[in-house]
């Protein structure tokens, strides 16, 4: 378990110029980064028990979290490799 946060700029940093242009014209994408937020923000309270939750709750947030930040990453890349 890793108690450190996963922010999307460090996840993603060679895509850092991109989040922001998608974030200001893209508000699909924004909506889901603010989700993608939200949710991470939420698993890293609970494992640092700030905010503990069951097992089962946690696992289902961090699913949750794989889940956007796989489709940020699609968003982020569509178009880039043809």
């Amino acid at each position: 378990m890793s108690h450190t946060p996963h922010e999307l700029h460090a996840e993603f940093p060679e895509h850092e110029a991109r989040i922001h242009e998608l974030k200001e014209s893209d508000a699909h994408f924004a909506k889901l980064m603010d989700e993608y937020h939200e949710v991470n923000r939420a698993v890293h309270r609970a494992e640092t028990n700030v905010e503990p939750m069951d097992q089962f709750a946690e696992e289902n947030l961090r699913k949750r979290r794989v889940s956007l930040k796989d489709e940020l990453y699609r968003m982020l890349t569509a178009g880039a490799a043809t």
